[in-house]
């Protein structure tokens, strides 16, 4: 195993969308660590903390190009020997603050209450590491849970470019928290390499992302990158310790939920056997569904299926 790091700058990042036709920045091998120090893309509140940015974050604001969406990606790392048909295995070991700052922000027409809320907002939210708290001044302070919000392989080379805004089959903006340290994501690989690409650190988040961003932030994070050529995989899938995970994206949150049920039946088939009326059963008796975002326009549902009763 090898352990390789990427600090985000011009020369590894990509800014706002997911391209197979980018050039890999770093090969490693089934196996290797890749530690990353990345940087965020929400610049809404820049003129608030540009005191506080790094010369990295600088550099990239002048020379990067922007895409479609808002977030800075380190990558695309290529994974030896991955090609279309297989499984990346993702697993998160390690994620936390780089800075005792990060920033939130909500835009007019954009999250759950944009009638409401027809105007644009940030502040500036200050990292406590020691005590594990995010503090905007507004009377309460909220625990840290930090992840990333935006990371997976190159989509498929026929849909071209795609911005960074929404998830989709590749990965991409998923907003899920419970993917922090100790879970584990696959990934279908669509493209030789694989094409992996991470950022979008959020210092701490609720299910469904309410106002359009998390506690926005850059983190300092390690992840074990494994090839997979004994698994087939349509959607993105994904573990903890105590459940695994099952995803819908759709425009429509019903259609998402329905989705991330399809693929826990599905799931329940092919791993347990089971029939798909005992499978939908389990579901409505053991399975939640969550709502990951709702401000991504393409919305997300996640199924969570307790290990435990599967033993």
């Amino acid at each position: 195993m090898t352990i390789h790091e990427l600090t985000a700058s011009p020369d590894t990042v990509h800014w706002g969308y997911y391209d197979s036709r980018l050039l890999p920045i770093l090969t490693v091998k089934s196996g290797d660590r890749l530690t990353v120090h990345t940087e965020s893309g929400f610049m809404d509140a820049m003129e608030k903390v540009r005191s506080r940015a790094s010369s990295e974050l600088l550099a990239i604001l002048e020379r990067v190009e922007k895409g479609e969406g808002g977030h800075i990606l380190n990558g695309p790392v290529a994974v030896e020997g991955a090609m279309m048909g297989d499984v990346l295995e993702v697993r998160i070991l390690e994620a936390r603050p780089r800075y005792d700052w990060g920033v939130n922000v909500f835009r007019p027409l954009r999250g759950g209450l944009p009638e409401d809320f027809p105007y644009h907002h940030s502040v500036v939210v200050e990292i406590d590491p020691k005590a594990g708290t995010g503090d905007w001044g507004a009377g309460v302070k909220v625990p840290l849970g930090p992840f990333f919000g935006n990371f997976g392989v190159a989509p498929p080379a026929g849909m071209g470019r795609v911005g960074s805004g929404p998830p989709g089959v590749w990965g991409g903006n998923l907003d899920n928290k419970e993917l922090g340290p100790g879970s584990i994501v696959y990934f279908p690989v669509f493209n030789e390499g694989a094409l992996f690409s991470i950022g979008d650190g959020h210092g701490c988040q609720g299910d469904g992302e309410s106002c359009t961003s998390a506690l926005e932030t850059a983190l300092t994070g390690t992840v074990e990158l494994h090839l997979r050529k004994d698994m087939k995989l349509e959607m993105p899938r994904a573990e903890t310790m105590s459940h695994h995970i099952f995803m819908g994206f759709d425009p429509l949150i019903d259609n998402a939920a329905k989705m991330a049920l399809r693929e826990t039946i599905f799931f329940l088939g092919e791993t347990r056997g089971m029939s798909a009326d005992d499978a939908y059963t389990l579901c409505s008796l053991a399975v939640d569904l969550h709502v990951t975002q709702i401000v991504n326009g393409i919305k997300g549902v996640h199924a969570m299926l307790p290990k435990e009763i599967l033993v």
